[in-house]
């Protein structure tokens, strides 16, 4: 969420960053309302010190033996003009959280600007693309053929975006992520196991809620959600904390399921594991002083890459454009992981400043080293989704006669396996 002060102060700003990520929420109405509630607590201050006086006045009547009723009777009328008061404020500060909650965080100054990912920005490339001699199947037909992959079986039991990993594809899967939970331990991410279902109030404080509802799966009364990403529970660890500045960076990492409805994607991907309603991830959260956040953006990245630099998988990175942005991010780099079976890049991470716009909607703080107490900006990153990472191995890593050579700082994970056949 965005500092009241900061709409106040720099509307046109404001007004000019949702304009540039594609959003129409309503500044002027938020300006309008946070004046309303400006002008009814000076009222409130006013009749507050009305009331002490006149308070002052009865207690010396008193004393002095004197009628008060008349002042009495005078007090009770403002009080009861501050309690109305009271009560408009409460009305205007629910409507001006709602709108407040709407607002979009602000691109970062460096971010460019553009309506969609056409202007996405590529600033690096790694490894090289080898085009094999023979064809390369897309994984939905080597991983069918060879019995790891069902399609099939996942729409049986939950309906279409849904598939099933068998034997060689459960393992593979399993040392996966092994595999990055291990690199990224021994990286200084603590590792955490948190709940797959959270509270609305959970989902709000990253910004997945009111704006993103839609693509969450929830229970029938609203309360609670399935997890879009371990982004949500890991990062809401710290919700209505003071974190001490010696406690910062915190670095964790944690792999769990991940469901999203991907209500606004309907016919796109629709082939095999790349786009689908359910998929592990392993994700990477940090929290961080603001000062340093942009150059921890720089070193989450290098992190997540470091992934598939191990796994020997060429892929870039690129710099989101204003309208590829997600709503809570102001910056944000993808990396997108070659894939040789339908000859095209895939996203496969997305890695994003947050600044405070989660640790606001969280009320998570830390206390600098002048004891003031203020707000930490959030980080995170995949490092990395499954859903994607698994096509790439079994097309990029497909041998001639159908077999799949399983990458080298896999083995040790897949107990001495180097080949699914």
């Amino acid at each position: 969420m965005l500092d009241i002060k900061t709409i106040r102060e720099n509307p046109d700003l404001v007004k000019t960053g949702a304009l540039n990520k594609n959003d129409k929420c309503d500044i002027d109405k938020v300006l309008a309302l946070d004046e309303k509630r400006r002008e009814i607590i000076h009222q409130v201050e006013a009749l507050k010190g009305e009331r002490n006086t006149a308070s002052g006045e009865i207690a010396k009547k008193k004393k002095a033996g004197e009628n008060a009723d008349d002042a009495i009777a005078a007090m009770r009328a403002v009080g009861d003009k501050i309690s109305a008061l009271d009560e408009s404020q409460r009305q205007v500060d629910q409507e001006l959280n709602e709108l407040m909650a709407w607002i979009p965080n602000m691109p970062h100054e460096s971010v460019p600007v553009g309506a969609d990912e056409s202007a996405n920005v590529i600033i690096r490339e790694w490894g090289e693309i080898v085009k094999p001699k023979f064809k390369v199947l897309p994984h939905w037909e080597i991983g069918e053929k060879l019995d790891i992959l069902d399609l099939a079986g996942g729409a049986k039991i939950s309906g279409s975006g849904f598939y099933v990993l068998k034997g060689a594809g459960a393992k593979l899967q399993r040392a996966l992520i092994a595999y990055m939970l291990d690199l990224h331990s021994a990286d200084g991410f603590l590792e955490v196991s948190v709940p797959h279902i959270v509270t609305a109030d959970t989902m709000y404080g990253t910004g997945q809620l009111p704006k993103l509802a839609d693509d969450m799966y929830q229970t029938d009364d609203g309360g609670m959600f399935l997890i879009p990403t371990a982004e949500v529970p890991v990062t809401n660890l710290y919700k209505k904390e003071i974190i001490d500045h010696d406690k910062l960076p915190v670095k964790m990492v944690a792999h769990t399921p991940c469901f999203r409805r991907e209500a606004g994607a309907a016919g796109k991907d629709t082939r095999g594991m790349i786009r689908v309603h359910q998929f592990d991830k392993v994700e990477m959260v940090m929290i961080v002083k603001p000062d340093e956040s942009y150059d921890h953006l720089e070193t989450l990245t290098a992190q997540a890459e470091k992934v598939l630099q191990g796994l020997k998988i060429p892929y870039r990175v690129s710099t989101l454009a204003t309208g590829d942005l997600s709503f809570a991010a102001a910056k944000c780099y993808d990396i997108e992981l070659w894939s040789s079976g339908i000859e095209r890049y895939l996203e496969i991470s997305s890695i994003s400043n947050f600044e405070d716009f989660q640790t606001r909607r969280m009320q998570c703080r830390y206390r600098n080293e002048d004891r003031k107490v203020t707000y930490p900006h959030t980080l995170n990153g995949s490092g990395v989704a499954l859903a994607r990472l698994i096509p790439a191995i079994l097309e990029n890593y497909q041998n001639e006669d159908g077999t799949i050579t399983i990458p080298d700082v896999l083995q040790p994970y897949m107990h001495g396996t180097v080949r699914i056949g």
